[in-house]
């Protein structure tokens, strides 16, 4: 049944774009404007991020780091959303960025965006689970008798991934009540976070929220090396932007939105704004109930529970830490759907091993099946893997999850940049309905190429500097893998010619899974 004022012309539209991409209308094409922004804005969940990153700025440069730190790592994160905006409205597919890449580009910049996006969200979706596993030790470990050890932890990863991808399996109208529902959670979450902590706080001293101290090194329990006042203070921002990430997921469920050419541009960029106004409340009324910043600092990762504990009333403790735990599951969730989109429209192109598999969609459920439980057990096994290898002292998932958003944020810029190049010329002639003209897409272009910048050179800082060493192997072994085997066999989307000649394959394939909107 199609969604209020979405009539079959409007369908059949969305279906036309698509085919003229070389596409077939395979996915369910459900998903609401309000649907496809939920997906982006459960990914993002700054109950997750916001909470479990939250000793990068209390540990780093104390109150300013929500202050006016937070504020600042926001602005980074939309810059890049509303450069991928414009994009996305011209080409609403599957797996956007890849598409965009190649397209605006050439094949060998879609694989490379492919690849980049690809490891990015596997990895992610690994510690968006191990970060709830780390918010349900804290919160009910000690009650349930639960110890945080590698064993424990894997099981619990094994079940949560699972569960999260027996739901995406069973078709996107599911997935989609369960993360429209995730969408008001969050922001009653992070309401009722914000309400409980200035109700329990001492006083409101707003001065605190612009208050600077050096925290680094010892004061800040080591979260962060000790390091300059303006190092810390940067160091800090990776808080917001780590945090403000996962909203190309509007994109890569673009085949199942309904108006997508109109409805994921909105989306992509009204998650990152809720997203930024929201988690600044519940962080900020955070800061403010802290009873002393100094002592605060000194709890680094544990910052939140032990404000809690000091602060506020167990019962109601309890419901909150019940409430964030839920949105951090359904975190995940909408994780493994934008992973396992990403497989599939890489896939279908031939650009995986096992392609044909990983691009089949279920006639029963329509969704691709192979790929959703192929995006779970990767997340899972490279938490296991990573979890049991140190190098240099260090935990080898530790040292890749610091180069996750990197790898992402590069995937982004990738095909803004080739945009901006792309502009007015036979490879990007034709805008989207969402069109913010060239001036506008070219300053956040701009923007999103100083932010990618910026990001890499806080990223790469230590404790994280073997990122550095781990994003150059990255492309030393991607260019070895493109010239040695993938540029003479993978040919990359469908264009020009290729597009006509596939309307036949197309029409069999809609006719394969029940398609019936032309």
């Amino acid at each position: 049944m199609a969604a209020p004022g979405y009539t079959e012309v409007d369908k059949s539209e969305d279906i036309k774009v698509l085919h003229s991409m070389g596409y077939a209308q395979e996915l369910e094409r459900r998903l609401s404007r309000f649907s496809n922004f939920a997906v982006s804005f459960s990914i993002i969940c700054i109950l997750s991020g916001g909470i479990n990153s939250l000793a990068q700025a209390t540990s780093g440069a104390g109150g300013i780091g929500i202050g006016i730190g937070w504020l600042v790592g926001c602005f980074v994160s939309l810059t890049f959303a509303v450069a991928m905006s414009q994009i996305s409205s011209a080409y609403p597919t599957a797996g956007g960025l890849y598409h965009w890449g190649s397209i605006l580009g050439n094949r060998g910049t879609g694989w490379v965006t492919a690849w980049l996006n690809l490891l990015g969200l596997i990895t992610v979706l690994g510690a968006i689970n191990v970060g709830t596993w780390t918010f349900f030790v804290g919160a009910f470990g000690a009650s349930l008798g639960i110890e945080n050890t590698i064993t424990t932890q894997t099981i619990f990863l094994i079940i949560i991934t699972g569960g999260q991808a027996l739901i995406n399996h069973l078709g996107i109208k599911l997935t989609a009540k369960l993360t429209d529902f995730s969408g008001y959670l969050i922001f009653f979450g992070a309401i009722l976070i914000a309400v409980v902590c200035l109700v329990s706080a001492e006083s409101w001293d707003i001065g605190r929220l612009f208050t600077f101290t050096n925290y680094s090194g010892e004061p800040g329990g080591n979260v962060w090396p000790a390091v300059s006042s303006w190092w810390v203070f940067a160091l800090g921002l990776l808080l917001p932007i780590y945090t403000i990430t996962g909203y190309d997921a509007s994109a890569h469920t673009s085949e199942e939105t309904l108006k997508a050419a109109s409805s994921v541009p909105r989306a992509m960029v009204m998650s990152v704004i809720w997203s930024a106004l929201f988690g600044y409340l519940f962080l900020a009324s955070f800061v403010l109930m802290i009873p002393n910043m100094d002592e605060a600092a000194k709890q680094g990762w544990n910052v939140f529970f032990w404000a809690f504990d000091q602060q506020v009333n167990p019962g109601i403790k309890e419901f909150v830490y019940i409430v964030v735990f839920l949105a951090q599951l359904l975190c995940g969730l909408a994780t493994v759907t934008s992973a396992s989109r990403m497989i599939f429209a890489f896939s279908r192109d031939g650009g995986l091993p096992a392609s044909n598999a990983l691009a089949k969609v279920s006639p029963k459920y329509r969704t691709p099946v192979a790929a959703i439980w192929t995006a779970a057990v990767l997340s899972v096994l490279f938490v296991w893997g990573s979890s049991l290898v140190s190098v240099a002292g260090t935990s080898a998932y530790t040292i890749v999850v610091s180069c996750t958003v990197i790898f992402l944020f590069l995937s982004f810029t990738v095909p803004i940049v080739l945009g901006l190049m792309a502009w007015g010329t036979p490879k990007w002639d034709k805008m989207g309905p969402w069109n913010m003209g060239r001036g506008v897409f070219t300053l956040f272009a701009v923007l999103s190429l100083i932010s990618m910048v910026l990001i890499f050179i806080i990223g790469i800082q230590p404790p994280n500097d073997w990122a550095l060493y781990i994003t150059v192997g990255f492309f030393i072994l991607t260019a070895i893998i493109w010239f040695g085997f993938e540029k003479r066999r993978f040919q990359g989307p469908p264009i020009g010619d290729i597009v006509a000649a596939r309307q036949a394959a197309i029409k069999a394939a809609e006719q394969a899974v029940g398609e019936t909107g032309r």
